[in-house]
């Protein structure tokens, strides 16, 4: 009371009135440093986004005009089986993928937490692959499974020779998910590792003095405290798979007879090939549906407590 009668005497204004307006003034500041980044995200990310969930309700192709047909695309959505096999693909990936993806990005963020000579070196390699391009490895990986390729020559070494991975269609699906792996795990380990960091050193410490092995250490000390960057992660890495693209549509075009053949691969063709952007707009809305609908059931699996 005495400072804002002080303040008042002096014809200043209080310190707590003072510290609101300068908080307004920096929130002013900031909001103009990163509206250019916004403006953008909504006109090239949001708004195309919202615009091709709005195509689904639509009968359009370029240069037409486009005609209401309310739910029609959905219910011949509902009535496509190359829609239901793209589906089962792209869950049969993505079960093969995530989890392989999480697994080894939390077996490398283990293997480099620790402080060693040529540990950024290491993390720098791991990291490589995401940065890398995925048409390139594509055609790299491309030549790596096909039948002069080192991978064969090696299974058939050990016996296990046969037809071609890329032109089995049993085993094209492992084999686009191992690239999967290969270029997602790098992102994976560096969010982990800045997880692991917070993990308090007296916690394990503790453990180890009340007997604890490095298995219970790992399983009731770390893996609770990395519950919120594993759920993260399973999120990312489930979208990230379910819009796999590139390295299929370089490896092997959707083939053999369709067995690699992804939601996203239908959202193409139709879109870009025949040119239905409605109905690839209702295959988009399924495609999103589905991605919010498996990101809510990790939410309960994972992150229940944050």
């Amino acid at each position: 009371m005495a400072t804002q009668l002080t303040a008042r005497k002096h014809g200043s204004a209080p310190p707590r009135r003072r510290r609101s307006v300068l908080a307004r003034h920096d929130a002013m500041a900031g909001l103009l440093f990163v509206l250019p980044c916004l403006v953008l995200f909504l006109v090239f990310r949001f708004g195309p986004a919202v615009a091709g969930g709005v195509l689904g309700f639509f009968d359009y192709t370029i240069g037409g005009t486009a005609e209401w047909k309310g739910l029609d695309n959905f219910r011949r959505l509902w009535e496509d089986p190359v829609f239901w096999s793209a589906l089962r693909v792209t869950l049969v990936y993505s079960l093969i993928a995530v989890p392989v993806t999480v697994a080894a990005a939390l077996g490398m963020a283990l293997l480099t937490r620790r402080a060693f000579r040529g540990v950024r070196f290491f993390r720098s390699v791991f990291f490589l692959p995401v940065i890398t391009s995925l048409v390139l490895a594509g055609a790299i990986f491309r030549w790596l499974f096909s039948a002069e390729g080192p991978w064969t020559t090696m299974l058939g070494w050990i016996g296990l020779g046969g037809t071609p991975w890329l032109e089995s269609s049993t085993m094209v699906i492992p084999a686009l998910a191992l690239v999967g792996v290969w270029s997602r795990f790098g992102y994976g380990m560096l969010i982990l590792l800045a997880a692991l960091q917070n993990v308090p050193r007296e916690l394990e410490e503790a453990a180890t003095v009340d007997g604890a092995g490095a298995w219970q250490r790992f399983r009731h000390v770390v893996l609770p405290q990395l519950r919120p960057a594993l759920f993260f992660l399973a999120v990312i890495e489930t979208t990230m798979s379910f819009q796999a693209f590139d390295a299929i549509y370089t490896m092997t075009g959707g083939g053999p007879a369709h067995a690699s053949f992804t939601l996203v691969f239908d959202l193409y063709e139709q879109g870009f090939k025949y040119f239905d952007l409605g109905y690839a707009g209702a295959i988009g809305v399924a495609l999103f549906i589905m991605t919010l609908v498996v990101a809510l059931i990790q939410r309960l699996l994972l992150g229940r407590d944050k």
